[in-house]
């Protein structure tokens, strides 16, 4: 399941001697930025960076560089990675980024939109940069249904939700993401993140604001965890 878009020695051929000029975030995408366009990278579910590592079982590109190597590692595959010619081509094809989309426009995109609100949110041409568990964890702290329908939130509650959006992702980032079972970062460090998860992966545990048992649906083929007291329908 992991894709490489370009046959391997053509995407070799248009990687080798290019200077990297940028690297930066797009959503879910890294965006390298080269001298003949750009390297789009997605690490799917299980896939990292690691700086001057060895290749081990799961390495499934390494690159080259003048100094020390960079190791894309992906047990389970789900990883993509495409060179364009074009700067940021893949990305430009998503929705606007979670973390930085106006108040106004997040709210006009809403209400154009009769879905459930959790499926919506993982929609990444709707909006780009929110996973399964910083979802589940914003409909939380926004006290919001993850069934609830889009376009009848009330300004208030997706008011709500657009500062809790943009906060756990910040906090997240700032603490080097969820290391929920081996994720680290280039440097090899775990994040912290998961320790301050409210909702996600405590099926059972009881609230840490009402007491009362966290649940697990699966929506839109998505394990979903909620409080069904804090964020009632």
């Amino acid at each position: 399941r992991f894709v490489v878009r370009q046959d391997y020695d053509e995407l070799t051929s248009r990687l080798r001697g290019q200077l990297v000029r940028s690297v930066t975030r797009h959503g879910k995408f890294i965006i390298v930025e080269l001298d003949n366009g750009s390297l789009s990278i997605h690490l799917g579910m299980t896939g990292k960076l690691l700086l001057d590592a060895p290749a081990g079982k799961y390495a499934r590109a390494v690159f080259e560089l003048d100094q020390g190597v960079l190791v894309y590692d992906d047990i389970r595959h789900f990883g993509r990675i495409e060179w364009s010619p074009a700067l940021l081509d893949r990305a430009q094809e998503l929705g606007p980024d979670a973390l930085s989309i106006p108040l106004d426009d997040f709210l006009t995109r809403l209400k154009k939109r009769h879905a459930q609100i959790k499926p919506l949110l993982l929609n990444q041409s709707f909006l780009r940069g929110m996973g399964n568990i910083y979802t589940d964890e914003a409909l939380f702290a926004a006290r919001i249904h993850p069934k609830a329908i889009a376009s009848k939130l009330s300004r208030d509650r997706a008011t709500r939700l657009h500062a809790a959006m943009v906060s756990i992702l910040a906090t997240a980032i700032r603490m080097k993401g969820s290391s929920i079972s081996d994720y680290v970062d280039a440097e090899g460090r775990k994040g912290t993140f998961q320790q301050q998860h409210q909702v996600y992966g405590r099926e059972g545990a009881r609230c840490l604001m009402c007491n009362s048992r966290v649940r697990r649906i699966v929506l839109g083929s998505r394990g979903t965890h909620y409080c069904p007291n804090c964020q009632r329908r």
